[in-house]
């Protein structure tokens, strides 16, 4: 996460502030509803989910800080897995408003060019007004263009392609060809999908897809090798908290000023990637003394780890380590954490 991310989540907010000015709170409340069930991944449409200025409003109110959190935190963890690499050139396909176009420059701080493709005009639209009100100049210069999702697309190589919350709008069929497509074209790519088991067997198929198309997955996996996880008994998924507005407290109908996005997602890179050691695939324990951990790991495939307070440094870092982070910390000192000890 580089310096400039507080300034762009406070834009985003700003950018958001407005939009539904003027809207009647019943109209803005249905349009949720309806996006809500939509948005679980239940429902391919075959049709862009984004009908007018009314739901685009009530989708960006509704859902866009969330999906700039979930994608931030899938960017950051392909950062962290490729030091000193940033793309040049981002392709967000299905992009909607925006939102990962405002994530990866809340993770990237160097100049890049910026394409948005989705075949929903009224969400291009919003996204263009909302990077416009930005002042931020990376997004100001994007360029917003329509196109059906879901049919072939002659993409052009690209540093990074971005593919967020756009597989479940999208038969199973259509989903392998965009998968192919973007693979072929980019040179790392980010896929996001609901926290959900139906979100978790996407991301699934697409990581696939992706290690056939000849690319390394940097995140959140360990590996290349098969996910642990035997389907129908689990998911991997993350959490992403995020801070409601007091517009995002009123169109959800909720009180707390924070809620958490579940979300799944794969990263994969055409170079060697340096992914981490261990991940943390649940929010940890704490107990008196001690700090279990569930880690999805290379050699052991998910396993266990009870960090107690006799490990002192190591201990102190795990009580601070969160869901989805690496594990052991890289600054922890630690060689390896792979003993475990009981109390």
């Amino acid at each position: 996460m580089n310096a400039d991310t507080l300034p762009t989540t406070d834009a985003l907010r700003t950018a958001l502030a407005g939009l539904l000015d003027g809207m009647p709170p019943k109209t803005a409340a249905q349009a949720v509803e309806r996006l809500i069930a939509n948005y679980r991944g239940e429902t391919p449409t075959g049709t862009p989910l984004l009908r007018d200025r009314s739901d685009v409003a009530a989708y960006a109110a509704y859902r866009m800080p969330a999906t700039f959190e979930a994608v931030r935190a899938a960017l950051d963890a392909l950062a962290e897995a490729a030091p000193g690499w940033a793309p040049r050139s981002h392709l967000d396909v299905g992009g909607g408003t925006g939102a990962a176009v405002w994530a990866a420059d809340a993770t990237w701080a160097e100049p890049r060019t910026t394409t948005v493709l989705d075949w929903a005009e009224p969400a291009l639209a919003l996204g263009r007004e909302l990077a416009e009100r930005s002042g931020l100049p990376a997004l100001r210069t994007v360029d917003w263009r329509r196109a059906r999702i879901g049919t072939p697309l002659a993409l052009p190589d690209t540093d990074l392609i971005t593919v967020s919350y756009v597989l479940n709008e999208l038969t199973e069929r259509d989903r392998g060809a965009l998968v192919t497509d973007v693979a072929r074209a980019a040179q790392a790519v980010v896929i996001v999908e609901p926290g959900t088991p139906d979100g978790y067997l996407r991301i699934i198929e697409a990581r696939r897809q992706l290690i056939g198309a000849g690319l390394r997955v940097a995140a959140p996996c360990p590996h290349d090798g098969a996910c642990p996880i035997e389907p129908g008994t689990d998911w991997c998924h993350f959490a992403a908290r995020v801070a409601r507005s007091s517009l995002h407290r009123q169109v959800k109908g909720g009180s707390l000023p924070y809620e958490d996005e579940k979300f799944s997602y794969v990263a994969a890179v055409r170079h060697d990637p340096r992914p981490v050691r261990n991940r943390v695939i649940r929010k940890p324990q704490i107990r008196k003394g001690q700090v279990l951990l569930e880690l999805c790991t290379p050699s052991d495939g998910l396993r266990g780890e009870t960090v107690t307070k006799r490990r002192g440094e190591l201990y102190r870092a795990a009580r601070d380590t969160a869901w989805g982070d690496a594990w052991p910390p890289a600054d922890s000192g630690a060689g390896g954490a792979d003993e475990q000890e009981d109390e």
